[in-house]
Protein backbone atom coordinates (compact mmCIF):
# COMPACT_ATOMS: atom_id res chain seq x y z
CA UNK A 1 0.00 0.00 0.00
CA UNK A 2 2.87 2.39 0.81
CA UNK A 3 4.29 2.07 -2.71
CA UNK A 4 0.83 2.73 -4.18
CA UNK A 5 0.41 5.89 -2.09
CA UNK A 6 3.88 7.19 -2.97
CA UNK A 7 3.30 6.58 -6.70
CA UNK A 8 0.09 8.60 -6.54
CA UNK A 9 1.82 11.45 -4.71
CA UNK A 10 4.72 11.51 -7.17
CA UNK A 11 2.29 11.66 -10.11
CA UNK A 12 0.46 14.57 -8.50
CA UNK A 13 3.67 16.54 -7.82
CA UNK A 14 4.87 16.12 -11.42
CA UNK A 15 1.58 17.50 -12.73
CA UNK A 16 1.78 20.49 -10.40
CA UNK A 17 5.33 21.24 -11.57
CA UNK A 18 4.32 21.16 -15.23
CA UNK A 19 1.41 23.51 -14.58
CA UNK A 20 3.59 25.93 -12.60
CA UNK A 21 6.20 26.20 -15.35
CA UNK A 22 3.50 26.89 -17.93
CA UNK A 23 2.20 30.07 -16.29
CA UNK A 24 5.42 31.38 -14.75
CA UNK A 25 6.78 33.59 -17.53
CA UNK A 26 3.51 35.45 -18.03
CA UNK A 27 3.29 36.34 -14.36
CA UNK A 28 6.90 37.52 -14.12
CA UNK A 29 6.10 40.15 -16.71
CA UNK A 30 3.37 41.69 -14.53
CA UNK A 31 4.78 42.20 -11.05
CA UNK A 32 4.77 38.78 -9.40
CA UNK A 33 8.27 37.86 -8.26
CA UNK A 34 10.60 35.44 -6.53
CA UNK A 35 11.45 36.24 -2.89
CA UNK A 36 14.57 35.13 -1.03
CA UNK A 37 14.36 32.65 1.82
CA UNK A 38 15.12 33.36 5.47
CA UNK A 39 16.61 30.34 7.25
CA UNK A 40 16.17 30.08 11.02
CA UNK A 41 19.49 28.57 12.05
CA UNK A 42 18.85 29.66 15.63
CA UNK A 43 15.90 27.25 15.78
CA UNK A 44 17.95 24.13 15.06
CA UNK A 45 19.35 23.78 18.63
CA UNK A 46 15.77 24.03 19.86
CA UNK A 47 14.86 20.99 17.78
CA UNK A 48 12.76 22.90 15.24
CA UNK A 49 13.94 21.11 12.12
CA UNK A 50 12.61 19.58 8.91
CA UNK A 51 12.50 15.87 8.19
CA UNK A 52 16.18 15.92 7.20
CA UNK A 53 17.28 18.15 10.08
CA UNK A 54 17.47 21.35 8.04
CA UNK A 55 16.28 24.63 9.58
CA UNK A 56 12.82 26.17 9.22
CA UNK A 57 12.51 28.72 6.44
CA UNK A 58 10.14 31.33 5.11
CA UNK A 59 10.14 34.16 2.59
CA UNK A 60 9.00 37.66 3.56
CA UNK A 61 8.09 40.55 1.29
CA UNK A 62 7.66 43.51 3.63
CA UNK A 63 4.53 45.63 3.66
CA UNK A 64 4.42 49.28 2.71
CA UNK A 65 2.15 52.26 3.20
CA UNK A 66 -1.16 51.53 4.91
CA UNK A 67 -0.33 47.79 4.73
CA UNK A 68 2.83 48.03 6.81
CA UNK A 69 1.09 46.76 9.96
CA UNK A 70 -0.93 44.02 8.29
CA UNK A 71 0.26 40.46 7.68
CA UNK A 72 -0.79 37.57 5.47
CA UNK A 73 0.91 34.20 5.93
CA UNK A 74 0.56 31.53 3.27
CA UNK A 75 1.44 27.95 4.26
CA UNK A 76 2.86 25.88 1.42
CA UNK A 77 1.13 22.61 0.55
CA UNK A 78 2.57 19.31 -0.61
CA UNK A 79 0.69 16.34 0.84
CA UNK A 80 1.96 14.20 3.70
CA UNK A 81 4.26 11.27 4.34
CA UNK A 82 2.57 8.22 5.78
CA UNK A 83 5.34 5.80 6.76
CA UNK A 84 8.96 5.80 7.86
CA UNK A 85 10.10 4.88 4.36
CA UNK A 86 7.85 7.51 2.81
CA UNK A 87 9.15 10.23 5.14
CA UNK A 88 12.75 9.16 4.54
CA UNK A 89 12.25 9.47 0.79
CA UNK A 90 10.54 12.80 1.29
CA UNK A 91 13.50 14.08 3.32
CA UNK A 92 15.61 13.85 0.15
CA UNK A 93 13.42 16.20 -1.89
CA UNK A 94 12.35 19.85 -1.45
CA UNK A 95 9.12 19.13 0.44
CA UNK A 96 11.21 17.48 3.16
CA UNK A 97 14.24 19.75 3.29
CA UNK A 98 14.59 23.52 3.16
CA UNK A 99 18.16 23.10 1.90
CA UNK A 100 16.71 21.79 -1.36
CA UNK A 101 14.04 24.46 -1.78
CA UNK A 102 14.12 27.26 -4.31
CA UNK A 103 12.95 30.79 -3.72
CA UNK A 104 9.14 30.83 -3.70
CA UNK A 105 7.24 32.69 -6.37
CA UNK A 106 4.90 35.30 -4.92
CA UNK A 107 1.67 35.28 -6.87
CA UNK A 108 -2.06 35.26 -6.17
CA UNK A 109 -2.72 36.54 -2.67
CA UNK A 110 1.05 37.02 -2.33
CA UNK A 111 1.30 39.25 -5.42
CA UNK A 112 2.64 42.81 -5.02
CA UNK A 113 0.64 44.00 -8.01
CA UNK A 114 -2.31 46.13 -6.88
CA UNK A 115 -4.29 45.34 -10.01
CA UNK A 116 -4.19 41.58 -9.40
CA UNK A 117 -4.20 41.67 -5.60
CA UNK A 118 -5.90 44.90 -4.48
CA UNK A 119 -6.62 43.83 -0.90
CA UNK A 120 -3.23 42.45 0.16
CA UNK A 121 -0.61 43.72 -2.30
CA UNK A 122 1.02 46.06 0.22
CA UNK A 123 0.74 43.86 3.32
CA UNK A 124 3.64 41.98 4.85
CA UNK A 125 3.36 38.75 2.84
CA UNK A 126 5.00 35.59 4.18
CA UNK A 127 5.41 32.27 2.38
CA UNK A 128 5.87 29.53 5.01
CA UNK A 129 7.93 26.65 3.65
CA UNK A 130 6.53 23.14 4.27
CA UNK A 131 9.11 20.49 5.09
CA UNK A 132 7.72 18.22 7.83
CA UNK A 133 5.15 16.09 5.98
CA UNK A 134 2.60 16.35 8.78
CA UNK A 135 0.85 19.73 8.31
CA UNK A 136 2.99 21.32 11.06
CA UNK A 137 1.50 19.17 13.82
CA UNK A 138 4.10 16.62 14.98
CA UNK A 139 6.51 17.00 17.89
CA UNK A 140 8.41 13.75 18.40
CA UNK A 141 11.44 14.30 20.62
CA UNK A 142 13.46 11.33 19.44
CA UNK A 143 15.07 11.25 16.02
CA UNK A 144 14.25 8.02 14.20
CA UNK A 145 17.37 5.85 14.72
CA UNK A 146 16.79 3.86 11.52
CA UNK A 147 16.27 6.72 9.07
CA UNK A 148 17.64 9.77 10.93
CA UNK A 149 14.35 11.50 10.13
CA UNK A 150 12.92 14.09 12.52
CA UNK A 151 9.20 14.74 13.02
CA UNK A 152 8.90 18.25 14.45
CA UNK A 153 6.37 20.20 12.40
CA UNK A 154 4.83 21.90 15.43
CA UNK A 155 8.20 23.27 16.50
CA UNK A 156 8.82 24.55 12.98
CA UNK A 157 5.52 26.44 13.07
CA UNK A 158 6.32 27.88 16.50
CA UNK A 159 9.82 28.97 15.45
CA UNK A 160 8.58 30.75 12.34
CA UNK A 161 5.85 32.49 14.32
CA UNK A 162 8.37 33.60 16.97
CA UNK A 163 10.66 35.06 14.31
CA UNK A 164 7.83 36.92 12.60
CA UNK A 165 6.51 38.27 15.91
CA UNK A 166 9.97 39.66 16.61
CA UNK A 167 10.02 41.28 13.17
CA UNK A 168 6.88 43.24 13.86
CA UNK A 169 3.96 40.86 13.54
CA UNK A 170 3.31 41.27 17.29
CA UNK A 171 2.13 44.80 16.44
CA UNK A 172 -0.16 43.69 13.63
CA UNK A 173 -3.43 45.49 13.11
CA UNK A 174 -4.64 42.74 10.78
CA UNK A 175 -3.40 39.19 10.30
CA UNK A 176 -4.51 36.44 7.99
CA UNK A 177 -3.32 32.82 8.09
CA UNK A 178 -3.94 30.89 4.92
CA UNK A 179 -2.57 27.99 2.91
CA UNK A 180 -3.39 25.57 0.14
CA UNK A 181 -3.93 21.80 0.12
CA UNK A 182 -1.91 20.30 3.01
CA UNK A 183 -1.19 23.93 3.88
CA UNK A 184 -4.93 24.53 3.96
CA UNK A 185 -5.31 21.69 6.44
CA UNK A 186 -2.42 23.14 8.47
CA UNK A 187 -4.22 26.49 8.45
CA UNK A 188 -7.37 24.92 9.87
CA UNK A 189 -5.48 22.94 12.51
CA UNK A 190 -3.41 25.95 13.63
CA UNK A 191 -6.03 28.68 13.25
CA UNK A 192 -6.88 29.18 16.93
CA UNK A 193 -3.22 28.85 17.87
CA UNK A 194 -2.37 31.65 15.45
CA UNK A 195 -5.08 33.86 16.92
CA UNK A 196 -3.67 33.28 20.38
CA UNK A 197 -0.31 34.70 19.31
CA UNK A 198 -1.85 38.06 18.44
CA UNK A 199 -4.07 39.13 21.36
CA UNK A 200 -3.78 42.83 20.50
CA UNK A 201 -4.52 42.61 16.78
CA UNK A 202 -7.74 44.13 15.58
CA UNK A 203 -8.60 41.33 13.17
CA UNK A 204 -7.15 37.82 12.92
CA UNK A 205 -8.72 35.36 10.51
CA UNK A 206 -7.95 32.18 8.60
CA UNK A 207 -8.62 30.98 5.06
CA UNK A 208 -8.37 27.28 4.24
CA UNK A 209 -7.91 26.84 0.49
CA UNK A 210 -8.53 23.33 -0.89
CA UNK A 211 -7.67 21.90 2.51
CA UNK A 212 -10.98 20.29 3.49
CA UNK A 213 -10.21 16.67 2.69
CA UNK A 214 -13.41 14.67 2.60
CA UNK A 215 -14.00 11.50 4.59
CA UNK A 216 -16.93 10.53 2.37
CA UNK A 217 -18.17 7.45 4.18
CA UNK A 218 -20.50 6.51 1.33
CA UNK A 219 -18.16 7.35 -1.55
CA UNK A 220 -15.79 4.91 -3.27
CA UNK A 221 -12.38 4.70 -1.59
CA UNK A 222 -13.45 5.44 1.97
CA UNK A 223 -11.22 2.70 3.41
CA UNK A 224 -8.24 4.02 1.47
CA UNK A 225 -8.83 7.54 2.80
CA UNK A 226 -9.23 6.29 6.36
CA UNK A 227 -6.16 4.06 6.16
CA UNK A 228 -4.03 6.79 4.63
CA UNK A 229 -4.76 9.34 7.35
CA UNK A 230 -4.41 6.59 9.97
CA UNK A 231 -0.88 5.96 8.70
CA UNK A 232 -0.11 9.70 8.79
CA UNK A 233 -1.37 9.94 12.38
CA UNK A 234 0.65 6.89 13.41
CA UNK A 235 3.87 7.91 11.67
CA UNK A 236 3.83 11.45 13.08
CA UNK A 237 2.37 10.38 16.46
CA UNK A 238 -0.47 12.87 16.17
CA UNK A 239 -3.07 11.13 18.31
CA UNK A 240 -2.34 13.40 21.28
CA UNK A 241 -1.83 16.52 19.17
CA UNK A 242 -5.01 16.72 17.14
CA UNK A 243 -8.01 18.70 18.45
CA UNK A 244 -9.21 17.08 21.66
CA UNK A 245 -12.76 18.13 20.85
CA UNK A 246 -12.50 15.52 18.10
CA UNK A 247 -10.21 12.86 19.56
CA UNK A 248 -12.37 12.64 22.68
CA UNK A 249 -15.27 11.50 20.50
CA UNK A 250 -13.72 9.33 17.79
CA UNK A 251 -10.63 7.57 16.48
CA UNK A 252 -7.81 10.15 16.14
CA UNK A 253 -7.24 8.92 12.59
CA UNK A 254 -10.57 10.53 11.69
CA UNK A 255 -9.52 13.84 13.21
CA UNK A 256 -7.44 14.87 10.21
CA UNK A 257 -10.68 15.12 8.26
CA UNK A 258 -11.71 18.76 8.88
CA UNK A 259 -15.41 17.88 8.83
CA UNK A 260 -14.84 16.28 12.24
CA UNK A 261 -13.32 19.29 14.02
CA UNK A 262 -14.01 22.44 12.01
CA UNK A 263 -17.12 23.30 14.06
CA UNK A 264 -14.95 23.75 17.14
CA UNK A 265 -12.63 26.42 15.69
CA UNK A 266 -13.20 29.72 17.48
CA UNK A 267 -11.31 32.05 15.14
CA UNK A 268 -13.12 33.42 12.05
CA UNK A 269 -12.55 30.92 9.26
CA UNK A 270 -13.25 31.06 5.54
CA UNK A 271 -13.30 27.82 3.55
CA UNK A 272 -12.70 27.93 -0.20
CA UNK A 273 -13.23 24.77 -2.24
CA UNK A 274 -14.07 23.48 -5.69
CA UNK A 275 -17.13 21.25 -5.62
CA UNK A 276 -15.45 19.08 -8.22
CA UNK A 277 -12.20 18.99 -6.24
CA UNK A 278 -9.54 17.87 -8.67
CA UNK A 279 -6.97 16.41 -6.27
CA UNK A 280 -9.50 14.52 -4.19
CA UNK A 281 -11.35 13.10 -7.18
CA UNK A 282 -8.16 12.04 -8.97
CA UNK A 283 -6.23 10.72 -5.97
CA UNK A 284 -8.75 9.70 -3.33
CA UNK A 285 -11.53 8.24 -5.45
CA UNK A 286 -10.55 7.41 -9.06
CA UNK A 287 -7.91 4.77 -8.10
CA UNK A 288 -10.73 2.78 -6.50
CA UNK A 289 -13.12 2.98 -9.47
CA UNK A 290 -11.08 1.93 -12.45
CA UNK A 291 -7.78 3.68 -11.92
CA UNK A 292 -6.01 6.55 -13.64
CA UNK A 293 -5.53 4.70 -16.94
CA UNK A 294 -9.28 4.31 -17.47
CA UNK A 295 -9.89 7.90 -16.41
CA UNK A 296 -6.98 9.57 -18.19
CA UNK A 297 -8.96 10.91 -21.14
CA UNK A 298 -11.71 12.20 -18.87
CA UNK A 299 -9.53 14.08 -16.38
CA UNK A 300 -7.37 15.46 -19.19
CA UNK A 301 -10.35 16.70 -21.18
CA UNK A 302 -13.68 16.81 -19.34
CA UNK A 303 -15.63 16.77 -22.59
CA UNK A 304 -14.48 13.15 -23.02
CA UNK A 305 -15.95 11.89 -19.75
CA UNK A 306 -18.55 9.16 -20.20
CA UNK A 307 -21.86 9.00 -18.34
CA UNK A 308 -20.50 6.71 -15.61
CA UNK A 309 -17.56 8.97 -14.95
CA UNK A 310 -19.78 12.03 -14.83
CA UNK A 311 -22.02 10.22 -12.36
CA UNK A 312 -19.12 9.57 -9.98
CA UNK A 313 -17.86 13.14 -10.25
CA UNK A 314 -21.30 14.60 -9.59
CA UNK A 315 -21.77 12.21 -6.68
CA UNK A 316 -18.52 13.43 -5.15
CA UNK A 317 -19.60 17.02 -5.62
CA UNK A 318 -23.00 16.45 -4.01
CA UNK A 319 -21.54 14.71 -0.96
CA UNK A 320 -18.75 17.27 -0.63
CA UNK A 321 -21.06 20.27 -0.77
CA UNK A 322 -23.56 18.71 1.63
CA UNK A 323 -20.76 17.93 4.10
CA UNK A 324 -19.39 21.47 3.92
CA UNK A 325 -22.81 22.99 4.44
CA UNK A 326 -23.36 20.76 7.46
CA UNK A 327 -20.12 21.71 9.20
CA UNK A 328 -19.79 25.39 8.28
CA UNK A 329 -22.36 27.20 10.39
CA UNK A 330 -23.94 30.49 9.38
CA UNK A 331 -22.52 32.55 12.22
CA UNK A 332 -20.73 35.83 11.59
CA UNK A 333 -17.33 34.20 12.08
CA UNK A 334 -17.64 31.64 9.30
CA UNK A 335 -17.43 31.92 5.55
CA UNK A 336 -17.78 29.32 2.80
CA UNK A 337 -17.54 29.48 -0.96
CA UNK A 338 -17.79 26.38 -3.14
CA UNK A 339 -17.67 26.84 -6.89
CA UNK A 340 -18.12 24.37 -9.71
CA UNK A 341 -14.75 24.53 -11.41
CA UNK A 342 -12.58 21.42 -11.66
CA UNK A 343 -9.41 22.47 -9.88
CA UNK A 344 -7.29 22.20 -6.74
CA UNK A 345 -5.82 25.32 -5.15
CA UNK A 346 -6.74 28.94 -5.73
CA UNK A 347 -5.22 31.82 -3.87
CA UNK A 348 -1.55 30.92 -4.13
CA UNK A 349 -1.40 31.57 -7.87
CA UNK A 350 -2.67 34.34 -10.10
CA UNK A 351 -4.75 32.05 -12.30
CA UNK A 352 -6.37 30.49 -9.24
CA UNK A 353 -6.87 33.88 -7.58
CA UNK A 354 -8.93 34.84 -10.65
CA UNK A 355 -10.40 31.32 -10.73
CA UNK A 356 -11.50 31.36 -14.36
CA UNK A 357 -11.77 27.92 -15.91
CA UNK A 358 -13.54 26.66 -19.02
CA UNK A 359 -14.91 23.15 -18.81
CA UNK A 360 -17.52 20.95 -20.35
CA UNK A 361 -21.08 22.20 -20.49
CA UNK A 362 -22.39 18.68 -20.23
CA UNK A 363 -20.82 18.36 -16.79
CA UNK A 364 -22.34 21.72 -15.82
CA UNK A 365 -19.05 22.95 -14.44
CA UNK A 366 -19.60 26.68 -14.87
CA UNK A 367 -17.11 29.34 -15.81
CA UNK A 368 -16.19 31.14 -12.64
CA UNK A 369 -14.32 34.27 -11.71
CA UNK A 370 -15.11 34.08 -8.05
CA UNK A 371 -12.28 33.82 -5.61
CA UNK A 372 -11.02 37.27 -4.75
CA UNK A 373 -14.47 38.78 -5.24
CA UNK A 374 -16.14 36.34 -2.84
CA UNK A 375 -13.26 36.26 -0.38
CA UNK A 376 -12.56 40.00 0.03
CA UNK A 377 -15.74 40.78 2.04
CA UNK A 378 -14.65 38.15 4.57
CA UNK A 379 -11.90 40.49 5.72
CA UNK A 380 -14.13 43.52 6.01
CA UNK A 381 -14.52 45.24 9.40
CA UNK A 382 -18.11 43.98 9.56
CA UNK A 383 -16.98 40.43 10.33
CA UNK A 384 -16.06 40.32 13.99
CA UNK A 385 -13.38 38.09 15.47
CA UNK A 386 -15.84 35.74 17.10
Amino acid sequence: MGKHIQTMVDHWLIKLLMCSVFILNAQLAHGAKFVNLTFLEWAVPKGAVCLDGSPPAYALDEGIGDGANSWVLFIEGGGWCSSKADCFNRSKIPIGSTLLKSRPFFSGIMDNNQTFNPDFYNWNRVFVMYCDGGSFMADIEKVDPETNVTYRGARIFDAIMDDLLAKGMKNADNALLTGGSAGGLATTLNCDKFRGLLPNAGRVKCVADSGTFLHGENLPGVKYREDYFAHVVKTHELAQRLPTTCTSKMDPALCLFPENFIRDIQTPLFVLEAGFEKFQIENNMIPMIGGTQQWNSCITNLTLCNSTQLHYMKEFRDVFVETLLNVIDKSSCRGLFVHSCYRHGHIGSRDGWACSTNVADKVRFTNCTVCKHKFSPFFSPNLNNG
